[in-house]
C-alpha cells in the first residue's frame, strides 16, 4: 500500500511519515567546539519527538534536563573545564518506533581572554578621548559598545566620547568567556582664574558689573555663580520638580541667558551647588514626614551643631542624593561649564551624636559615591565636577567625611578651602597662618596636590583663596602671596571667596 505501512508483528497500519526517527539536533553546538560553562547551560537541543520521555547523558551519565514543545535544555550544573561528550536520545512514538539520537564531543574551556587596558589620558571636555590596550586569545573585543579593530599583535584602539566618565572594555574568546575591565575617562581642566558671586550679587549691577570689567581686563577668566546656595535656595526658577515642591526656586537670574552671556564674553560659568547644608529641604521635609532625609540626633529629633534646626539633610538618603544630582544636571544642561559641590560632606561635630538614616558604609565612601553618581550625568552635557572640600580634609578627612583619595576618583577636581584665617597655630609647621598666607597656603596645598595623585593621578586641585578679612585685613598682598604659593606647586588655577562679592583688583595680574 503507497503511502502506509504494515508493522508485521502486530499487523496495524501507519503512515510511512511516522515511523521514521524524530529528528534530534543541536545547532549552537558543532562535533569538537570549544565552548564557555554558560553556553552548555544555555544549549538548546530541537527535536519533534517526544522531549519529556528523552535520555541525556553527559560523559556517560544520565543528567538532568528542562524540556517543553520542540527543545531540551541541560539542568544541571555546568560542565567542569576540559573535555566533554553529551548523548541525547528521544524515543520515538510509539516506543517500538526508531529513536533519535545525537552525539556531541566538545571541550569547556574557563579561562578568559587576557585584557590590559591603558590608563586614558585626561582629556579637554567634549574631545574624545584614546582607549588602548591589548588582548590575548580574543575573538573580539567592545569598547563602549562599540567593536574595535583589533591588530595581528593583540593591540587595539578607539576613541570614544570626551563626556563620558567611564568606559568598558569588553574581551570576548571564541568559546564566549568575557573579561571586562572599567577604565575611568578623566577631564582635562582647562584652568580657571574665578570670583565667586552669589545670586543676589549677580543681580545686582554694583557688583556684577566690576566683575565683567575684571573679566575684560584679562584678570579673571571664570565667574562662579551660585545655583543653589547655603539657605537652600535656588537662584534662578529651576524645574526640578522637587525644588518647585518645596519652594526653593528663586527669579535673581535667568540661567541660561546668564551663561550665555557670559559665554559671548569669553567667560566659564561655575555653577556652585550647596549639597547637604539645605534648610530648606530639610524642613519641607521634616514637615511632610519624610524624616530621614534630615540628620538627627541621637534622640531622633533635628541635628543642629548650631548651623540651625534643619541645616544639614541626610546624605545617605537617596531622595536628598537625587535632589542634588537634578539639580547638577540641570546646570549642566543650561550650559554651566562646571559644576562644583560645596557642602559635600557631613557636619562637623562628634559623628557618635549624629544619625544618618539608611547609611550602610562609611561616611566618606558614601560621600565620594554620591560624587561619583553625579559625574556622568554632568559630563552628559559636557560638564566637568568639582567637590570643595575643607582645608583639613587632607589631614583628618573622617571630623566632615571627605577622603580627597576617595574623592579624586570621582570628580574632575578637588578645590580646597586653604584660608589662611581657617588655621589653628602651628598646622603644617606654621607658627600664625592668618599672617603667613603664602607658607601656610603652599604647604597645605602640596598635600592636596600628593592626595588627589594618590586617588586617580588625573584629577585637579582648584584652591579656594582668602579674598576676605577676618582678624587682619586681607587686601592686594595678601590675595597675591596666595596665588603665587598655588603657583609654586604647580596650581596656576584659583577661586577666590569673598561672601560680600567685593574684590580688590589690585592683587590680580593679566592671564
Amino acid at each position: 500500500m503507497l503511502g502506509a505501512a504494515v508493522l508485521a508483528p502486530i499487523g496495524i497500519l501507519i503512515p510511512l511519515a511516522v515511523v521514521l526517527r524524530p529528528e534530534v539536533t543541536v545547532p549552537a553546538l558543532s562535533e569538537g567546539a570549544t565552548v564557555s560553562p554558560e553556553a552548555v547551560s544555555r544549549m538548546e537541543i530541537a527535536t519533534n519527538g517526544n522531549t519529556a520521555e528523552a535520555q541525556v547523558r553527559l560523559d556517560g551519565a544520565p543528567v538532568p534536563f528542562e524540556h517543553g514543545d520542540g527543545w531540551i535544555r541541560l539542568a544541571g550544573p555546568a560542565p567542569a573545564a576540559g573535555p566533554h561528550k553529551v548523548e541525547i536520545e528521544v524515543p520515538g512514538s510509539p516506543a517500538v518506533l526508531p529513536s533519535g539520537t545525537v552525539t556531541r564531543s566538545f571541550t569547556v574551556d574557563v579561562t578568559p581572554p587576557g585584557l590590559v587596558v591603558e590608563p586614558v589620558a585626561a582629556v579637554h571636555a567634549q574631545v574624545p578621548a584614546a582607549v588602548r590596550g591589548q588582548v590575548t586569545d580574543a575573538h573580539s573585543v567592545l569598547v563602549h559598545g562599540k567593536p574595535a579593530q583589533v591588530g595581528p599583535d593583540g593591540r587595539f584602539a578607539a576613541m570614544v566620547p570626551g563626556q563620558v566618565s567611564e568606559v568598558v572594555v569588553e574581551a570576548r574568546d571564541g568559546a564566549g568567556n568575557v573579561a571586562a575591565h572599567k577604565v575611568p575617562v578623566a577631564i582635562r581642566h582647562p584652568g580657571m582664574r574665578a570670583v565667586h558671586m552669589s545670586a543676589l550679587a549677580w543681580s545686582s549691577p554694583a557688583l556684577r558689573e566690576p566683575v565683567m570689567r575684571m573679566a575684560a581686563e584679562k584678570l579673571i577668566d571664570t565667574v562662579q555663580l551660585d545655583v543653589k546656595d547655603e539657605s537652600g535656595e535656588i537662584g534662578y526658577l529651576s524645574e526640578v520638580p522637587l525644588a518647585k515642591e518645596i519652594q526653593a526656586t528663586r527669579d535673581h537670574y535667568d540661567a541660561r541667558a546668564t551663561v550665555d552671556e557670559l559665554h559671548k564674553a569669553g567667560v566659564r560659568v561655575v555653577a556652585r551647588v550647596v549639597a547637604f547644608r539645605d534648610p530648606i529641604l530639610a524642613e519641607a521635609s521634616w514637615g511632610n514626614g519624610n524624616r530621614d532625609r534630615v540628620v538627627q540626633k541621637a534622640d531622633g529629633q533635628p541635628w543642629t551643631g548650631g548651623y540651625g534646626k534643619y541645616a544639614f539633610t541626610n546624605f545617605a538618603d537617596p531622595s536628598v542624593r537625587q535632589y542634588n544630582v537634578d539639580i547638577a544636571e540641570e546646570a549642566a544642561a543650561l550650559g554651566f561649564d562646571d559644576i562644583l559641590y560645596d557642602y559635600v560632606r557631613r557636619p562637623d561635630g562628634k559623628l557618635g551624636e549624629m544619625r544618618f538614616p539608611g547609611l550602610k558604609v562609611s561616611p566618606e565612601q558614601s560621600i565620594a559615591d554620591f560624587v561619583g553618581e553625579t559625574q556622568p550625568k554632568v559630563r552628559a552635557h559636557g560638564a566637568v565636577l568639582g567637590a570643595s572640600v575643607f582645608g583639613i580634609a587632607a589631614t583628618r578627612p573622617e571630623q566632615i567625611a571627605q577622603d580627597i583619595r576617595l574623592l579624586a576618583k570621582h570628580s574632575d577636581y578637588v578645590a580646597p578651602m586653604v584660608y589662611p584665617s581657617h588655621w589653628g597655630p602651628g598646622e603644617y609647621q606654621v607658627a600664625d597662618p592668618e599672617s603667613q598666607p603664602f607658607d601656610i597656603t603652599q604647604r597645605s596645598l602640596a598635600d592636596f596636590e600628593r592626595l588627589t595623585a594618590e586617588g586617580d593621578g588625573q584629577t585637579v586641585v582648584i584652591p579656594w583663596l582668602q579674598a576676605f578679612s577676618l582678624k587682619r585685613t586681607y587686601g592686594a598682598e595678601e590675595v597675591r602671596a596666595q596665588i603665587k604659593a598655588a603657583e609654586a606647586v604647580g596650581i596656576k588655577s584659583f577661586l577666590l571667596w569673598n561672601a560680600a562679592c567685593k574684590y580688590d583688583a589690585a592683587g590680580l595680574r593679566p592671564g
